[in-house]
């Protein structure tokens, strides 16, 4: 079977973690601060914040903003559900703006629809690993005076404009296992501001920053040594697995060049593309991952039901119709691009996508 995903973890990590067990500093500690330095180095921000998902870096990132009840923040429709989750969470209101129909990021002449006098904030995603149109998002962000907190979670390393997404505003990164880098789990908050930094800190570690002293209400959304430690090998080798994915999409993209009812995956100008995932949009989706099953090769669907069309959503009054997301709901199917594919299962994948589309 061809995976859809699969962690690339080694011999360095599991000594990594055995030389953390051994030390006997297993909670939070001097791995943390060494993988905090070297990511906020790697990202090109001031100061970076580790914590246990990607979605705890969310949840924070609104937090240390200040943003809550009778907020809006206005985001993709077309993501996994906890970039919306993360701002009911804080007991802000999520506004849904309509998305690209090329990178599935969110429409920048969408948000600036959005925005009312109770909009505080703008959530783009890096869906895929292909960043968002942070020069536009940025201006409409300046014009209004908003904040922006970008969705990395899946896009290490991504850059626009010759910056690394994270940067721009507030970002907030998962390495949850499929992710390009893992640390089993956990996530990073990055900043380029003190305050920023030193209050995420502080709602991390129930609202303290001296050990029985708590200023502000917390949570306990630490990370561990264990996880730094694994994440620290991993952010050694993300350049080496950000090339290898760039290779595997650029295969991918040859072998399915021209076969009618496929369309490839675009890297816009001034952007890296970091291929977290390759989704193509699919004519006959649906029996196109039926087919490939029963040639054991898997795909994905990021994602089938936009957020607000989910359950929960629907519950809480959304009935917003966005063409674009809904559209691409019903179309988009991911494909294998992860670094341990060989170049025989990249052949496999793209002639039995040929001798689905050849049966027509």
């Amino acid at each position: 079977m061809i995976p859809i995903a699969k962690p690339m973890l080694g011999k360095e990590e599991i000594d990594a973690v055995t030389e953390v067990l051994s030390s006997g500093m297993i909670a939070q500690g001097p791995k943390v601060d060494e993988f905090e330095l070297a990511f906020s180095e790697y990202t090109g921000c001031e100061y970076a914040v580790a914590v246990n998902s990607g979605t705890a870096a969310l949840h924070i990132a609104l937090l240390a903003h200040g943003i809550g009840k009778g907020d809006e923040v206005i985001t993709t429709p077309f993501s996994f559900i906890a970039t919306a989750n993360s701002i009911l969470y804080t007991g802000a209101t999520p506004v849904f703006a309509d998305i690209e129909s090329d990178t599935y990021n969110i429409e920048p002449e969408r948000i600036q629809e959005k925005i009312t006098p109770k909009t505080r904030a703008i959530m783009p995603v890096h869906l895929y690993g292909h960043p968002a149109d942070m020069k536009a998002i940025m201006e409409i962000a300046d014009d209004n005076k908003l904040i922006v907190i970008e969705d990395a979670c899946q896009s290490h390393g991504a850059e626009c404009l010759g910056k690394r997404v994270g940067s721009f505003g507030t970002g907030a990164f998962s390495f949850y296992p499929t992710k390009n880098m893992t640390t089993s789990e956990g996530g990073m908050l990055t900043t380029n501001e003190k305050e920023i930094a030193e209050k995420a800190k502080m709602i991390r570690a129930h609202g303290s920053k001296v050990r029985y002293l708590h200023e502000m209400l917390g949570f306990n959304l630490r990370m561990t040594d264990i996880a730094a430690a694994i994440g620290l090998v991993q952010l050694g080798k993300l350049d080496g697995f950000t090339a290898a994915r760039q290779k595997n999409a650029e295969t991918l993209s040859t072998g399915l060049k021209g076969i009618s009812g496929i369309v490839p995956p675009v890297t816009k100008p001034d952007c890296t593309h970091v291929f977290h995932q390759y989704t193509v949009r699919a004519e006959k989706r649906d029996q196109l991952a039926a087919f490939l099953k029963e040639k054991e090769i898997g795909t994905g669907v990021h994602y089938p039901i936009s957020i607000h069309k989910q359950p929960v959503y629907r519950e809480l009054g959304y009935n917003d119709t966005l063409q674009v997301s809904e559209k691409a709901a019903e179309e988009v199917l991911s494909l294998p691009v992860h670094p341990a594919l060989s170049r025989t299962d990249l052949k496999e994948i793209v002639e039995a996508t040929k001798e689905f589309y050849a049966k027509d």
